[in-house]
């Protein structure tokens, strides 16, 4: 894989840092959309994958996040971020005309990526969506009940079975370790209601893929939210026994292969 290239953009709330993987003779774009408090640069293995399938691939450090600008994970608006990462797709499409277009959005990135698929669907070929934040999702509501927000990290096993993901997390300077804040809380709640009331995508191929045994984002909560975005189009992959990121879980040479499988079957229609 080539070299991944960084480049400063203006955001709607200051400067956002997008990164780009550069495929010789790609057959398609994928944007990579990331979760909360984490940040671009934790997709190298997944961007590996995509690119060695023909991709050219982009993502974006969202505002608050990564080596954006901006107080580390407030996020006032998501309409904004939803703005930010609707600029890098220009700019994807611009450098690769007429290709097609494949959005990945993972857990708070899945609800990026919907809501950016309800706002601009033209010109996207398929979504995929990974442990999405999307339908009832109570975290935001319970900690909102709370007159103080608990400064309670996410814990690093969560994310995976793989021991080495949440020792490589936990280290990460750039990941947040610290507590969720109100206004952020508040912009999910929004934009979970949002969605809700957004409409179906349409014909639009959407992909789900999540673990059975995701304690962040559980999957009960999910299931709900995606069936009524998709438009009718939906393949579902839920792995047993995996946890949150399933791009970094230990079946994760499956969950790639169940991701390239249905971006060749949309590419071949």
């Amino acid at each position: 894989m080539s070299e991944a290239r960084e480049h400063d953009l203006p955001g709607t709330r200051g400067r956002i840092t997008a990164r780009a993987w550069p495929a010789e003779r790609p057959r398609y774009v994928a944007l990579l959309v990331h979760g909360y408090g984490e940040h671009i640069g934790r997709y190298e293995e997944v961007a590996a994958v995509l690119t060695a399938h023909g991709a050219a691939v982009h993502g974006v450090d969202h505002t608050g996040h990564g080596r954006s600008d901006g107080e580390r994970v407030l996020i006032e608006d998501f309409e904004d971020v939803v703005t930010d990462l609707h600029g890098v797709a220009e700019r994807a499409r611009a450098a690769h005309p007429g290709l097609p277009f494949v959005l990945v959005g993972h857990s708070m990135g899945g609800l990026i990526a919907a809501r950016h698929a309800q706002r601009h669907p033209e010109g996207l070929t398929a979504l995929v969506l990974s442990g999405p934040v999307i339908g009832d999702w109570e975290l935001p509501r319970r900690l909102l009940a709370l007159e103080e927000i608990p400064d309670t990290p996410i814990s690093p096993a969560s994310l995976s079975r793989d021991p080495a993901v949440g020792a490589a997390y936990a280290a990460d300077p750039l990941v947040w370790h610290g507590p969720m804040k109100r206004p952020t809380l508040e912009a999910f709640v929004r934009t979970l209601d949002a969605v809700a009331k957004g409409g179906d995508v349409g014909g639009l191929p959407v992909l789900w893929v999540h673990g059975d045994d995701d304690r962040l984002v559980p999957l009960s909560g999910s299931r709900p939210g995606v069936e009524q975005l998709s438009g009718g189009d939906l393949t579902v992959r839920i792995y047993p026994g995996a946890r949150h990121e399933v791009f970094n879980e230990t079946n994760r040479a499956e969950v790639f292969a169940d991701v390239t499988g249905f971006v060749d079957g949309v590419l071949a229609r």
